[in-house]
């Protein structure tokens, strides 16, 4: 993986019994069908993104903008974060992600952040649980006209599958997502785009926050990933230092497995939304997504 350069309840206008005004708070904060109010200015992220200042010239500026993030307008998604991969170089380094995204994840659930879990072909294994009868059942949103964006060449070779420890071959290994990462019964589990849409625009979600493998392959290309939800109008970030490429240093542009995914989050932060550091969420706080 990368180093890290990169690496309102209405105010009611006469005073009621403070029991009854408890139980309706109560109510309100736990009622799963409607949005959650936005209390706005939450969450501060440094967003890096990438500008060519002269249009033409190739050279593109790194460039850091401060934007605020609801919480109760955010969701983090963990993208294929399995618990086995079919190539050892990716099973081992996305062992040591998962258990630097754990505790994130759990931050980033007291402070008021949906989460959803994106463990791609294996949905048998949550088949019978809340999180994923939560997300078949949520109703159908159409989403709008995709947004028609430049969708430029890589600039790695991945064409081989990218594995970089000789000798794997390619087959399902995997059959839930990494154990180190809890599931919790507020969650969601879904490989659907169209379900986590439906889903994030009941729950008046804007904002979306991914995590995971492969940076240039399913952080990118899934129905749920970063090229799809955002040609549907969700604010997507990358965090940078928790993804990896399938990248094999020996095909173009032959350089290292690190220098291979930050060269795929520059793409990323040039075409397709900016990026942040998991020093971002570590500053929650489970007060950070309660109204005051």
């Amino acid at each position: 993986m990368p180093s890290s350069p990169h690496i309102p309840f209405t105010h009611l206008s006469r005073p009621l019994i403070p029991s009854l005004l408890l139980l309706l708070a109560a109510s309100v904060a736990h009622a799963e069908e409607k949005p959650q109010p936005a209390t706005g200015g939450a969450l501060p992220l440094h967003l890096r993104t990438r500008v060519e200042t002269f249009k033409g010239s190739g050279a593109w500026d790194e460039v850091v903008v401060e934007k605020s993030f609801d919480p109760r307008q955010t969701a983090l998604v963990i993208c294929d974060v399995w618990d086995k991969h079919w190539c050892r170089g990716a099973t081992e380094r996305c062992d040591a992600l998962a258990k630097r995204m754990a505790p994130l994840v759990e931050a980033a659930r007291a402070a008021g952040i949906r989460i959803v879990h994106a463990p791609s072909d294996t949905m048998d294994f949550y088949k019978d649980t809340p999180m994923r009868k939560r997300a078949i059942g949520a109703p159908a949103v159409k989403p709008p006209e995709p947004r028609k964006l430049s969708d430029p060449p890589l600039p790695i070779d991945d064409s081989d599958g990218g594995c970089d420890t000789p000798g794997d071959r390619m087959h399902r290994a995997w059959s839930r997502q990494h154990a180190a990462i809890r599931v919790a019964e507020d969650d969601l589990v879904s490989d659907s785009g169209e379900h986590i849409y439906n889903y994030l625009q009941k729950q008046g979600v804007k904002n979306i926050l991914i995590m995971g493998v492969h940076t240039n392959m399913c952080v990118l290309g899934r129905s749920f990933g970063i090229r799809q939800m955002t040609r549907w109008g969700m604010n997507c970030v990358l965090l940078r230092d928790l993804t990896d490429t399938m990248y094999d240093p020996q095909d173009a542009p032959h350089v290292s497995h690190d220098r291979g995914t930050e060269l795929v989050v520059e793409h990323i932060e040039k075409y397709w939304c900016p990026s942040i550091t998991s020093d971002d969420l570590a500053k929650l706080s489970p007060s950070s997504g309660k109204s005051p």
